[in-house]
């Protein structure tokens, strides 16, 4: 494996920018943990968000024969030719990646395998962008703070399932990798993070009549987490819902399962 230098940002005559969320990973037994995770190979449509510094994209190229990485800061992108070996292999895209459109790197027969340390402060919209290109990705293995992570992997009753819970898991299978401490970064966050997988699904094991009707019931709900099932959704679902459901209207939403939500959205006042 290509062996990674420690990075500091000053060192590297970088000011990390708050407006971009940056936070550079510098550890090297993290760093190599990542990467086993990914496992990257040649011939692999692999797309890196957010490289930085390059910590994580020097060992993913060497890995592999071709890596794309998309990057906002147009300095840090200008400077990864010169941070990562095999820079021939390397393909930058200059953009926001809660705003491109993942469908132009694509090729067929080659899924994307999108790899990245989430900017803490965008990750639940970037999360959603990207889940509509998921029938074109093969696996994302990203780094957030590990809140997010536990509520993205949490389970009915819970305090940590929520919203993202049940939107994620309808879309992909999330696993939980490992726990990344705060000074593995310069700077440091001022939370733990972790390391997580998402396998979008090729057919989904539940599938919504309307995905929007879904979406907005489980929002509706998880503002209201307090409330039984039958006051929160009063209007919004048939009289007769719950019984054609077999969901007891005095349940609240943190103790529903996927199914559940769905069934309940498919019953939803068209």
């Amino acid at each position: 494996m290509y062996q990674i230098n420690a990075l500091n940002p000053k060192e590297e005559g970088h000011h990390t920018r708050k407006r971009f969320g940056q936070n550079f990973l510098h550890d090297q037994r993290v760093i190599a943990k990542i990467v086993r995770a990914v496992n990257p190979r040649p011939g692999e449509n692999i797309v890196e968000i957010g490289p930085g510094l390059a910590a994580l994209t020097s060992p993913l190229i060497g890995e592999c024969d071709a890596l794309t990485v998309v990057e906002l800061d147009r300095d840090l992108a200008a400077g990864l030719p010169g941070r990562v070996p095999y820079p021939e292999r390397l393909t930058i895209v200059e953009a926001d990646a809660l705003k491109f459109d993942f469908n132009e790197l694509f090729k067929e027969d080659k899924p994307l395998r999108v790899v990245g340390n989430l900017p803490y402060n965008i990750s639940t919209p970037l999360l959603f962008h990207l889940l509509e290109f998921g029938g074109k990705v093969q696996d994302m293995h990203f780094m957030l703070q590990k809140e997010v992570v536990d509520r993205i992997t949490a389970s009915p009753n819970t305090k940590e399932y929520g919203r993202l819970s049940v939107m994620i898991q309808y879309y992909c299978k999330p696993t939980f990798l490992f726990e990344v401490p705060p000074g593995s970064f310069n700077p440091p966050p001022k939370v733990t993070s972790a390391v997580f997988r998402l396998i979008p699904y090729a057919d989904k094991p539940i599938v919504a009549n309307n995905e929007k009707a879904l979406a907005r019931l489980v929002s509706h709900v998880f503002t209201q987490r307090r409330k039984t099932l039958r006051n929160s959704l009063k209007g919004m679902i048939s009289e007769d819902a719950f019984e054609l459901t077999g969901i007891s209207p005095m349940a609240r939403p943190e103790t529903l399962t996927l199914a559940q939500f769905v069934a309940l959205s498919d019953q939803m006042v068209r």
